[in-house]
Protein backbone atom coordinates (compact mmCIF):
# COMPACT_ATOMS: atom_id res chain seq x y z
CA UNK A 1 0.00 0.00 0.00
CA UNK A 2 1.48 3.29 -1.16
CA UNK A 3 2.06 5.78 1.43
CA UNK A 4 -0.78 8.31 0.02
CA UNK A 5 -3.40 5.33 0.38
CA UNK A 6 -1.73 4.65 4.14
CA UNK A 7 -2.25 8.50 5.21
CA UNK A 8 -5.53 8.55 3.58
CA UNK A 9 -7.05 5.15 5.79
CA UNK A 10 -5.59 6.43 9.09
CA UNK A 11 -6.99 10.11 8.42
CA UNK A 12 -10.69 8.07 7.39
CA UNK A 13 -10.27 5.80 10.57
CA UNK A 14 -9.77 9.06 12.79
CA UNK A 15 -12.76 10.72 11.29
CA UNK A 16 -14.89 7.47 12.13
CA UNK A 17 -15.80 6.00 8.85
CA UNK A 18 -13.30 3.71 6.54
CA UNK A 19 -13.87 3.06 2.87
CA UNK A 20 -14.80 -0.72 2.73
CA UNK A 21 -14.47 -1.65 -1.28
CA UNK A 22 -16.80 0.91 -2.32
CA UNK A 23 -18.73 1.85 -0.25
CA UNK A 24 -17.89 4.30 2.34
CA UNK A 25 -19.07 3.08 6.15
CA UNK A 26 -19.34 5.16 9.12
CA UNK A 27 -17.64 2.96 11.95
CA UNK A 28 -18.09 5.46 14.77
CA UNK A 29 -21.33 3.70 16.38
CA UNK A 30 -20.60 1.14 18.60
CA UNK A 31 -21.70 -0.11 21.68
CA UNK A 32 -17.76 0.38 23.44
CA UNK A 33 -18.17 4.23 21.52
CA UNK A 34 -21.72 4.34 23.78
CA UNK A 35 -20.92 3.22 26.51
CA UNK A 36 -17.52 5.60 26.75
CA UNK A 37 -20.35 8.47 25.90
CA UNK A 38 -23.18 8.04 28.50
CA UNK A 39 -20.40 7.33 31.17
CA UNK A 40 -19.08 10.91 30.65
CA UNK A 41 -22.74 11.41 31.83
CA UNK A 42 -23.45 9.20 34.30
CA UNK A 43 -20.09 8.74 36.39
CA UNK A 44 -21.60 7.23 39.19
CA UNK A 45 -23.81 5.19 37.23
CA UNK A 46 -22.82 1.28 36.39
CA UNK A 47 -23.40 1.01 32.64
CA UNK A 48 -22.25 -1.78 30.82
CA UNK A 49 -22.86 -2.35 26.93
CA UNK A 50 -24.74 -6.19 26.39
CA UNK A 51 -23.10 -8.50 24.89
CA UNK A 52 -24.54 -11.34 22.41
CA UNK A 53 -24.57 -14.98 24.59
CA UNK A 54 -25.24 -17.39 21.74
CA UNK A 55 -28.14 -19.06 23.47
CA UNK A 56 -28.54 -22.48 23.17
CA UNK A 57 -32.09 -22.45 22.20
CA UNK A 58 -31.55 -20.11 19.34
CA UNK A 59 -29.86 -20.88 15.40
CA UNK A 60 -28.42 -17.87 14.53
CA UNK A 61 -27.11 -17.37 11.10
CA UNK A 62 -25.09 -14.67 9.77
CA UNK A 63 -24.59 -12.28 6.30
CA UNK A 64 -27.34 -14.11 5.08
CA UNK A 65 -27.86 -12.45 1.46
CA UNK A 66 -31.36 -11.04 0.73
CA UNK A 67 -31.02 -8.47 -1.95
CA UNK A 68 -28.46 -8.03 -4.83
CA UNK A 69 -27.62 -4.32 -5.93
CA UNK A 70 -25.60 -5.60 -8.64
CA UNK A 71 -21.99 -4.29 -7.20
CA UNK A 72 -23.07 -6.16 -3.93
CA UNK A 73 -25.21 -7.82 -1.88
CA UNK A 74 -27.29 -6.89 1.07
CA UNK A 75 -26.85 -9.00 4.06
CA UNK A 76 -29.05 -9.92 6.95
CA UNK A 77 -28.41 -12.23 10.51
CA UNK A 78 -31.30 -14.42 10.98
CA UNK A 79 -31.78 -15.79 15.07
CA UNK A 80 -34.89 -18.51 14.70
CA UNK A 81 -36.28 -20.63 17.74
CA UNK A 82 -34.87 -24.32 17.91
CA UNK A 83 -37.55 -25.75 19.95
CA UNK A 84 -40.54 -23.59 20.23
CA UNK A 85 -43.39 -22.72 17.64
CA UNK A 86 -42.36 -19.46 15.60
CA UNK A 87 -44.97 -16.95 17.40
CA UNK A 88 -44.17 -13.67 14.96
CA UNK A 89 -41.59 -12.55 12.83
CA UNK A 90 -39.50 -9.54 13.59
CA UNK A 91 -37.92 -7.49 11.07
CA UNK A 92 -35.33 -5.70 13.28
CA UNK A 93 -33.81 -2.13 12.28
CA UNK A 94 -30.53 -1.09 13.54
CA UNK A 95 -30.41 2.69 14.28
CA UNK A 96 -27.00 5.29 13.90
CA UNK A 97 -28.90 8.45 12.37
CA UNK A 98 -29.26 7.06 8.59
CA UNK A 99 -25.29 6.76 8.49
CA UNK A 100 -23.47 4.74 11.32
CA UNK A 101 -24.40 1.20 13.15
CA UNK A 102 -24.87 -2.23 11.65
CA UNK A 103 -27.10 -4.95 12.32
CA UNK A 104 -24.49 -6.24 15.03
CA UNK A 105 -25.42 -3.66 17.56
CA UNK A 106 -28.79 -5.49 17.67
CA UNK A 107 -27.73 -9.59 18.21
CA UNK A 108 -28.43 -9.11 21.99
CA UNK A 109 -32.35 -8.28 21.40
CA UNK A 110 -32.38 -10.37 18.89
CA UNK A 111 -31.51 -13.30 20.43
CA UNK A 112 -33.22 -12.60 23.62
CA UNK A 113 -36.75 -12.26 21.57
CA UNK A 114 -35.95 -15.30 20.10
CA UNK A 115 -35.35 -17.38 22.91
CA UNK A 116 -39.27 -15.89 23.81
CA UNK A 117 -40.35 -17.87 20.23
CA UNK A 118 -39.68 -14.87 17.57
CA UNK A 119 -38.29 -15.37 14.48
CA UNK A 120 -35.95 -12.11 14.10
CA UNK A 121 -33.93 -11.08 10.94
CA UNK A 122 -32.17 -7.78 11.45
CA UNK A 123 -31.06 -6.77 7.98
CA UNK A 124 -28.50 -4.37 6.87
CA UNK A 125 -29.64 -1.27 4.51
CA UNK A 126 -27.98 1.70 2.67
CA UNK A 127 -26.74 4.50 5.14
CA UNK A 128 -26.36 7.91 3.72
CA UNK A 129 -22.75 7.44 2.70
CA UNK A 130 -23.98 4.96 -0.16
CA UNK A 131 -27.07 6.44 -1.10
CA UNK A 132 -29.96 8.79 -0.05
CA UNK A 133 -33.49 8.42 0.87
CA UNK A 134 -35.86 6.25 0.04
CA UNK A 135 -32.94 3.37 -0.50
CA UNK A 136 -33.02 2.52 2.98
CA UNK A 137 -36.62 2.23 2.97
CA UNK A 138 -36.51 0.24 -0.09
CA UNK A 139 -34.09 -2.32 0.92
CA UNK A 140 -36.31 -2.67 4.39
CA UNK A 141 -39.55 -3.73 2.30
CA UNK A 142 -36.97 -6.37 0.33
CA UNK A 143 -36.37 -7.72 3.56
CA UNK A 144 -39.47 -8.42 4.83
CA UNK A 145 -40.87 -9.48 1.01
CA UNK A 146 -37.51 -11.63 1.59
CA UNK A 147 -38.78 -13.24 4.36
CA UNK A 148 -42.24 -13.58 3.50
CA UNK A 149 -41.08 -15.61 0.32
CA UNK A 150 -39.35 -18.34 2.56
CA UNK A 151 -42.12 -18.16 5.52
CA UNK A 152 -42.67 -21.98 4.72
CA UNK A 153 -39.49 -23.80 5.09
CA UNK A 154 -38.94 -20.50 8.03
CA UNK A 155 -42.25 -21.99 10.30
CA UNK A 156 -43.36 -18.13 9.94
CA UNK A 157 -46.25 -16.67 9.42
CA UNK A 158 -47.06 -13.84 6.75
CA UNK A 159 -49.89 -12.36 8.88
CA UNK A 160 -48.13 -11.63 12.00
CA UNK A 161 -45.06 -9.64 10.88
CA UNK A 162 -43.45 -6.51 13.07
CA UNK A 163 -40.92 -4.16 12.63
CA UNK A 164 -38.76 -3.01 15.32
CA UNK A 165 -36.41 -0.35 15.28
CA UNK A 166 -34.17 1.55 17.44
CA UNK A 167 -33.02 5.46 16.90
CA UNK A 168 -32.90 6.02 12.90
CA UNK A 169 -34.01 2.47 13.10
CA UNK A 170 -37.24 3.25 14.91
CA UNK A 171 -37.74 5.92 12.65
CA UNK A 172 -37.64 3.61 9.51
CA UNK A 173 -39.60 0.98 11.05
CA UNK A 174 -42.57 3.50 11.74
CA UNK A 175 -42.23 4.80 8.37
CA UNK A 176 -42.18 1.12 7.32
CA UNK A 177 -45.52 -0.13 9.46
CA UNK A 178 -47.39 2.73 7.88
CA UNK A 179 -46.86 2.53 4.81
CA UNK A 180 -46.82 -1.33 4.19
CA UNK A 181 -48.65 -4.56 5.76
CA UNK A 182 -47.44 -5.51 8.71
CA UNK A 183 -49.25 -6.37 12.24
CA UNK A 184 -47.44 -4.50 14.77
CA UNK A 185 -44.93 -1.43 15.23
CA UNK A 186 -42.15 -1.16 17.85
CA UNK A 187 -40.75 2.56 17.86
CA UNK A 188 -37.61 2.58 20.16
CA UNK A 189 -36.97 6.83 20.13
CA UNK A 190 -37.23 7.13 16.44
CA UNK A 191 -38.35 10.43 15.55
CA UNK A 192 -42.12 10.46 13.39
CA UNK A 193 -41.93 14.04 12.11
CA UNK A 194 -38.28 15.32 10.86
CA UNK A 195 -40.18 18.79 10.79
CA UNK A 196 -42.04 19.04 14.36
CA UNK A 197 -41.61 21.65 17.39
CA UNK A 198 -40.30 18.79 19.75
CA UNK A 199 -37.76 17.98 16.48
CA UNK A 200 -34.10 18.98 16.52
CA UNK A 201 -32.96 17.26 13.14
CA UNK A 202 -30.66 18.93 11.27
CA UNK A 203 -27.61 18.12 9.48
CA UNK A 204 -28.07 13.90 10.03
CA UNK A 205 -31.46 14.37 8.21
CA UNK A 206 -30.62 16.42 5.60
CA UNK A 207 -27.70 14.27 4.62
CA UNK A 208 -29.55 11.36 3.97
CA UNK A 209 -32.97 13.06 3.13
CA UNK A 210 -30.84 14.74 0.45
CA UNK A 211 -31.01 18.31 1.91
CA UNK A 212 -32.29 20.78 4.56
CA UNK A 213 -35.91 20.78 4.87
CA UNK A 214 -36.34 24.80 3.23
CA UNK A 215 -34.31 23.05 0.27
CA UNK A 216 -36.50 19.47 -0.16
CA UNK A 217 -39.42 20.04 2.41
CA UNK A 218 -41.39 17.32 0.42
CA UNK A 219 -39.38 14.54 1.04
CA UNK A 220 -39.05 15.96 4.93
CA UNK A 221 -42.98 15.18 5.27
CA UNK A 222 -42.96 11.95 2.88
CA UNK A 223 -40.39 10.49 5.65
CA UNK A 224 -42.22 10.82 8.34
CA UNK A 225 -44.43 8.38 10.02
CA UNK A 226 -46.72 11.01 11.08
CA UNK A 227 -47.58 11.95 7.63
CA UNK A 228 -48.60 8.74 7.06
CA UNK A 229 -50.17 7.10 9.81
CA UNK A 230 -53.70 6.43 9.50
CA UNK A 231 -57.25 3.62 10.69
CA UNK A 232 -55.00 1.22 8.96
CA UNK A 233 -52.05 1.39 10.95
CA UNK A 234 -51.59 -1.33 13.30
CA UNK A 235 -50.35 -1.40 16.97
CA UNK A 236 -47.50 0.86 17.96
CA UNK A 237 -45.87 0.84 21.00
CA UNK A 238 -43.12 3.33 21.64
CA UNK A 239 -40.50 3.47 24.28
CA UNK A 240 -38.40 6.33 24.67
CA UNK A 241 -35.65 7.75 26.58
CA UNK A 242 -35.41 11.06 28.73
CA UNK A 243 -35.09 13.35 25.79
CA UNK A 244 -38.57 13.82 24.27
CA UNK A 245 -37.22 15.22 20.84
CA UNK A 246 -36.31 11.19 19.79
CA UNK A 247 -39.83 10.66 19.46
CA UNK A 248 -41.28 14.14 17.89
CA UNK A 249 -44.81 13.46 16.36
CA UNK A 250 -45.51 10.77 18.71
CA UNK A 251 -48.28 12.07 20.65
CA UNK A 252 -49.86 13.29 17.33
CA UNK A 253 -49.73 9.67 16.24
CA UNK A 254 -50.63 8.30 18.96
CA UNK A 255 -53.87 10.21 19.11
CA UNK A 256 -54.97 8.70 15.38
CA UNK A 257 -54.37 5.43 16.33
CA UNK A 258 -56.32 6.57 19.85
CA UNK A 259 -59.64 7.79 18.02
CA UNK A 260 -59.86 4.86 16.18
CA UNK A 261 -59.79 2.62 18.60
CA UNK A 262 -56.48 0.54 17.50
CA UNK A 263 -54.20 -0.18 20.66
CA UNK A 264 -51.17 1.86 21.31
CA UNK A 265 -48.62 2.21 24.01
CA UNK A 266 -45.51 4.06 25.68
CA UNK A 267 -43.00 3.34 28.36
CA UNK A 268 -40.51 6.35 29.14
CA UNK A 269 -37.42 5.33 30.79
CA UNK A 270 -37.37 8.28 33.20
CA UNK A 271 -33.42 9.33 33.24
CA UNK A 272 -32.22 7.12 30.30
CA UNK A 273 -29.71 8.02 27.73
CA UNK A 274 -30.50 8.13 24.39
CA UNK A 275 -29.03 4.58 22.74
CA UNK A 276 -30.44 2.88 26.42
CA UNK A 277 -31.19 -0.45 24.06
CA UNK A 278 -27.54 -1.44 24.20
CA UNK A 279 -26.80 -0.73 28.03
CA UNK A 280 -27.76 -2.48 30.91
CA UNK A 281 -29.74 -1.49 33.48
CA UNK A 282 -32.31 -0.99 30.56
CA UNK A 283 -31.81 -3.45 28.11
CA UNK A 284 -33.82 -6.00 30.36
CA UNK A 285 -36.42 -3.83 30.88
CA UNK A 286 -36.89 -3.03 27.17
CA UNK A 287 -37.03 -6.63 26.33
CA UNK A 288 -39.44 -6.85 28.65
CA UNK A 289 -41.55 -4.47 27.57
CA UNK A 290 -41.39 -5.47 24.00
CA UNK A 291 -42.70 -9.38 24.95
CA UNK A 292 -45.36 -7.95 26.41
CA UNK A 293 -46.47 -6.06 23.71
CA UNK A 294 -45.90 -8.38 21.30
CA UNK A 295 -48.45 -10.99 23.39
CA UNK A 296 -50.95 -8.46 24.08
CA UNK A 297 -51.27 -8.09 20.27
CA UNK A 298 -49.90 -10.38 17.78
CA UNK A 299 -50.47 -13.73 20.21
CA UNK A 300 -53.92 -12.26 21.32
CA UNK A 301 -55.00 -12.38 17.25
CA UNK A 302 -54.85 -16.89 18.26
CA UNK A 303 -57.14 -16.50 21.12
Amino acid sequence: MSWFRTSLLILLLIAGWVVVGQVPRDTSYTVANTVAKVLRHYPNLDVQGVEPNDPESVTSTFDVAYKDLGYRSLVANLFIPKEKRVSAAILMIHGGGWRAGSPGLMTPMAERLAEAGYLVMVPEYRLSMEALYPAAIGDLKDALQWMRDRSRTMGMHTNRMVVLGCSAGGQLAALLGTTTDVQAIVDIDGVLAFKHPDSQEGSMAAQWLGGTYEEVPELWQEASALTHVSASTPPTLFLASKYPRFLAGRQEYMQVLEEVGTYTAVRVFEDAPHSFWLLSPWFEATVVEVIKFLNDTILEQDN
